[in-house]
């Protein structure tokens, strides 16, 4: 599986961004897919994940009530809708793939894509 992240630039704190994230491959509708951040000196984190179906999602507790993952599997896409930015959402973001069951884990999931910076300003 191949992945294209893509949507980042710049935003003012308060607005929103939508990323997309590409997928090759015809099997995309059975992999967990993920979201993860790395902001500027800090190690990489979980951001939010959705399972096979699109019935089951999980964000990490800064995100949440605000950033929604979703997924088209006719269009081998998923997406993150980030609403009401702040600074500290600042980071690169990045698409992850796992064949497997659901995780939060950054460690467990297999293919990623190559990143795409979102920069929140003040």
């Amino acid at each position: 599986v191949q992945l294209q992240a893509s949507g980042g630039g710049l935003v003012q704190a308060g607005g929103s961004l939508r990323l997309s994230c590409a997928a090759s491959g015809r099997t995309f509708s059975s992999y967990v897919m993920g979201w993860f951040r790395q902001a500027p000196g800090k190690e990489r984190e979980f951001v939010a994940a959705i399972n096979w179906s699109g019935g089951r999602t999980n964000y990490a507790d800064s995100v949440k009530g605000r950033f929604t993952i979703s997924r088209d599997n006719a269009k081998n896409t998923v997406y993150l809708q980030m609403n009401s930015l702040k600074r500290e959402d600042t980071a690169v973001y990045y698409c992850a793939a796992r064949g497997g069951y659901f995780s939060d884990s950054d460690s467990r999931y297999d293919y990623w894509g190559q990143g795409t910076l979102v920069t929140v300003s003040s």
